[in-house]
C-alpha cells in the first residue's frame, strides 16, 4: 500500500479487514495440501543427499510421483523410485508402473520378496501373506542405497498407528519407529537430523484424507491402474472381503467363486487385499462412493491389518511403513 492509498478514508490499515474488492484470493483446500507437499519435497531435496520414493503403483505413490514433478519442473525428479516387490502383485499395476516410469522418464529400482526368500534370508509363511515379509527387504535396499530419506504415501486418517506418525519420522539405524521420539513440528519446521546409520521416513500426504487425494485425482486428471475402478472379476468371500485367485493361491473347498462388479479401494499384495462391490465407473463415481463410506480403505480391504488390533504399529516398529 503506497502513503496516497494509506491517507484515503477509509483505507486499510494493518490489523485490520481490507474491503471486499481488495480481499486475497481464496485458497482451495486441495491448492494449500498440494503447497505443502510441494514445500515438503523441496525442503527433504535441500536437506537430504539421497532420498527416495517408495512407490507401489498405487493412488497415493502416484500422486506422490505427480507432486514430485510438479515440485521440480521442468528439472527431472531428482529421486529414484523403490518398489519392494512381493511377487504377488495385481498385472494391472505392475504394467502401470512400468508405463509411468518410462512416461516420465524416471530411475526405478525393484527389490523382490522372492530373492530374499530364494536365498535363504526370508522364509515364506505358513499363511502366503507376504506383505508382512517386506520389512527386511526394505531395510536392505534402504541400507544398500544409503538412503537417508525415503518418501511414503502414508496418511494420517488411514490408520491408528500412521495417524501418531508426524510427517518427518525418524528411523533408527535398525530402521525401527519409536513413538516416543517423535518430533515437534510447527510452524511447518521440520526436524531432519539424523546420526550415521539413521534415516527419516517422509510423508508429504499425511493431511491429506482418501477423498482429498481422490479429488485431487479428479481435477489433475492423474491415470491410475485400472483395477481402481469397476470392472467384473471373479472373486471369492473370506473374513468379509472379495479375494482373487493369483500366484498367492485360490479359494478353500468351502468358498464358492463367483462373478462379480467389483474394484479395489488400494493395492498391494493380493493374498491380503479385498475388493469391494461397486459400480464406480468412473473418477466422479468413485469420489461419491468414497464420501458415503465409513471405513478407510485399509480397514476395509487389509487382510494384514485385522491379525492384531496393533498389527500396524508393531510392523511399523519393526521398519515396515
Amino acid at each position: 500500500m503506497t502513503t496516497e492509498q494509506a491517507s484515503r478514508p477509509g483505507a486499510p490499515v494493518a490489523g485490520e479487514w481490507a474491503p471486499e474488492g481488495d480481499a486475497p484470493p481464496q485458497v482451495d483446500n486441495l491448492d494449500a495440501l498440494e503447497s505443502e507437499a510441494i514445500h515438503i519435497f523441496r525442503e527433504v531435496a535441500g536437506e537430504f543427499d539421497r532420498p527416495v520414493i517408495l512407490f507401489s503403483g498405487g493412488k497415493d505413490s502416484t500422486v506422490l510421483v505427480h507432486l514430485a514433478l510438479k515440485a521440480f519442473r521442468p528439472a527431472a525428479v531428482p529421486f529414484a523410485l523403490l518398489h519392494v516387490d512381493t511377487g504377488h502383485n495385481f498385472d494391472e499395476v505392475i504394467d502401470f508402473r512400468d508405463q509411468l516410469v518410462d512416461r516420465h522418464g524416471l530411475r526405478l529400482h525393484v527389490e523382490k520378496v522372492q530373492d530374499w526368500i530364494d536365498d535363504g534370508r526370508l522364509e515364506e509363511r505358513p499363511d502366503g501373506l507376504r506383505n508382512p515379509l517386506q520389512t527386511q527387504p526394505l531395510l536392505g535396499a534402504i541400507e544398500k542405497g544409503k538412503h537417508d530419506a525415503v518418501f511414503g504415501g502414508g496418511r494420517r486418517d488411514e490408520e491408528r498407528a500412521r495417524a501418531k506418525e508426524r510427517i518427518f519420522s525418524l528411523r533408527n539405524a535398525f530402521g525401527q519407529w519409536d513413538p516416543r521420539r517423535q518430533r515437534p513440528e510447527l510452524w511447518n519446521l521440520y526436524n531432519g537430523r539424523h546420526r550415521p546409520g539413521e534415516h527419516v521416513r517422509v510423508f508429504p500426504l499425511s493431511n491429506w484424507t482418501e477423498l482429498d487425494v481422490w479429488r485431487y485425482i479428479q481435477r489433475e486428471k492423474i491415470e491410475l491402474p485400472s483395477i481402481y475402478y469397476s470392472h467384473a472379476r471373479q472373486v471369492h468371500a473370506r473374513d468379509g472381503m472379495w479375494l482373487t485367485s493369483g500366484p498367492w493361491g485360490g479359494p478353500r473347498e468351502d468358498e464358492e467363486v463367483l462373478t462379480k462388479t467389483v474394484r479395489y479401494r488400494t493395492v498391494g499384495d493380493g493374498s491380503c487385499t479385498g475388493a469391494v462391490e461397486s459400480e464406480a465407473y468412473t473418477v466422479d463415481d468413485v469420489i461419491a462412493e468414497v464420501a458415503a463410506s465409513r471405513l478407510t480403505e485399509r480397514g476395509a480391504t487389509r487382510a494384514d491389518d485385522r491379525m492384531s488390533e496393533a498389527a500396524m504399529e508393531d510392523r511399523k516398529r519393526e521398519g515396515y511403513f
